[in-house]
């Protein structure tokens, strides 16, 4: 600790006044505000992050930060504020707390932790500032595509079975003409009618 006083000469005398008795610099620290401030948004969440100037190294692991967001046509009263959870320089703002089309702006400052009993201090300024704006995925085009694919897989499949069908037909009538075995291709085509029911059902099932 340390012994503050003032001293000077107030009317042709020398006068002495003691400010703090007992002043302890590491009870009244005052940090330099966080710099670099970077912001990346996606269709799910926006991740900000920054870094800090000037802190000693035994104090960066102790830091809280505080971040404060708001739409960026209004004021900084009506903004709102995010902790994060641990001291890394780094927090997530879902995207559902965020409109979609709307540009917003945050900054952020920083302290020792409230938690912390060897050293106290005071919150710094706000940092410079970042600007960034909610991504929305296209879920709808999405949607049709799939419900495109969806309505042509039926009937090319079933082209193909009818396909397979009339070529299976032809054989037996050449079998037949040829005077061979026709009993298993002439079963065959109940097979493969059976083998498209199952698909169809399968089919159904799936959607």
């Amino acid at each position: 600790g340390y012994r503050v006083s003032l001293q000077g000469n107030f009317f042709g005398r020398n006068h002495k006044y003691v400010t703090f008795p007992v002043y302890n610099p590491r009870k009244h620290i005052k940090l330099d505000p966080p710099l670099n401030l970077q912001s990346n948004a996606t269709a799910s969440k926006c991740q900000i992050w920054w870094s800090v100037w000037n802190v000693p190294w035994y104090l960066t692991e102790i830091l809280q930060y505080e971040l404060q967001y708001k739409e960026y046509s209004m004021s900084w009263k009506v903004a709102l504020n995010k902790t994060p959870s641990s001291s890394l320089p780094l927090i997530e703002i879902e995207a559902t707390e965020l409109r979609s089309g709307i540009a917003y702006i945050a900054r952020v400052r920083c302290k020792v932790s409230e938690n912390e009993n060897s050293y106290h201090s005071q919150w710094s300024e706000w940092s410079q500032t970042t600007v960034f704006q909610r991504a929305d995925s296209p879920k709808l085009p999405e949607k049709i595509l799939n419900t495109t694919m969806q309505l042509l897989f039926i009937p090319l499949s079933f082209g193909t079975l009818f396909y397979l069908f009339w070529n299976c037909k032809l054989s037996s009538s050449c079998s037949l003409t040829l005077g061979q075995k026709v009993s298993p291709v002439l079963t065959f085509p109940r097979q493969l009618l059976s083998f498209s029911r199952s698909i169809v059902c399968t089919m159904g099932i799936s959607r």
